[in-house]
């Protein structure tokens, strides 16, 4: 039987619920042989996607920033799984507001593995000031897309070769009513956290809907997620303290990590999707998308600008 997240519990409790079950009795029950890479796997969504993904005999690697931190929850995930298989959990750094960083941790995973079979686009930043990276770029806009937008296309021969194979993209409802402004991709005119970081989002649907087209034929398959509003370290921005406190509170209207992971997990595991690419999940069930997510010419362009952006030294 599959190691499966227990279901939520007030307000996500029937969404949640209805994951653990389809996950329970429809995911494949082992990742035997499998390697997975998590970035942002030291805390939140991403520790909790690479501990099921270990739990289930993956070979993971957790991709990360801070490598203190990120040893630190290797270590609580090898202590969690030690009886359940092969306990290969491994850290690799990973900065995704460097360009650099990037190129060095994919130079290190095309020569040191021999094959990957999921990668989990998972790290971001959430409405954090206005910031902008080493390589000349609004803190969100790198982070949440161009980090990934380079990282995922520097790792596609080793994906292509494992295939099949899946790149799981985390993206969020936010998207909705989201703009991206191509003549201010950096936010120099007006900034608004918020703002930035739907439009970051946005991006990321766009990505992978433009993504899948392009690896159409080649046994990879790209999946968008919303995970909801899942309270961890991303929020650290925004939620008050408070409610940190009150767990009783935070949970009637925010998912913990655990919850928060289902769709991912269902989009890794779910043997159902392995013929499905370029669409967006919520709640473990494929969801329609509005006029905005379904923008082509703008998933393109984007393309476009990202590849622009990623070349620049």
């Amino acid at each position: 039987m599959c190691t499966c997240v227990p279901g939520a519990t007030g307000t996500h409790q029937s969404s949640n619920n209805f994951c653990s079950r389809f996950i329970k009795h429809q995911c494949s029950e082992y990742l035997d042989g499998k390697t997975v890479i998590v970035t942002g796997a030291n805390t939140g969504l991403g520790k909790q996607t690479a501990l099921e993904c270990a739990k289930r005999n993956a070979r993971v690697i957790m991709a990360c920033r801070n490598l203190e931190k990120a040893e630190a929850a290797a270590k609580e995930i090898r202590d969690a799984t030690k009886d359940s298989g092969k306990n290969e959990v491994v850290v690799r750094e990973l900065d995704l507001s460097s360009f650099e960083s990037v190129r060095k941790f994919c130079a290190r995973i095309n020569e040191e593995e021999p094959h990957l079979d999921i990668l989990v686009n998972n790290a971001g930043v959430y409405r954090c000031p206005s910031l902008y990276t080493e390589d000349g770029f609004e803190t969100h806009f790198q982070v949440n897309h161009l980090g990934h937008f380079l990282l995922t296309t520097l790792l596609l021969d080793l994906l292509k070769k494992s295939a099949p194979s899946r790149i799981v993209v985390l993206s969020s409802f936010m998207y909705k009513d989201a703009r991206i402004n191509f003549d201010d991709i950096n936010w120099r005119d007006s900034y608004n956290g918020t703002e930035a970081y739907k439009s970051s989002k946005l991006a990321n649907l766009w990505f992978c809907r433009e993504l899948s087209k392009r690896l159409e034929g080649s046994g990879v398959n790209v999946y968008c997620v919303n995970p909801g509003i899942v309270l961890t370290d991303i929020m650290r921005h925004t939620v008050p303290q408070f409610l940190r406190y009150f767990d009783c509170i935070s949970r009637l209207f925010l998912k913990t990590p655990a919850q928060g992971a289902q769709t991912t997990l269902y989009c890794i595991l779910s043997e159902k999707l392995q013929n499905e690419s370029g669409y967006y999940y919520s709640n473990c069930s494929q969801e329609d998308l509005n006029s905005n997510g379904l923008n082509e010419d703008g998933a393109k362009r984007l393309w476009e600008v990202s590849e622009k952006a990623v070349k620049r030294e």
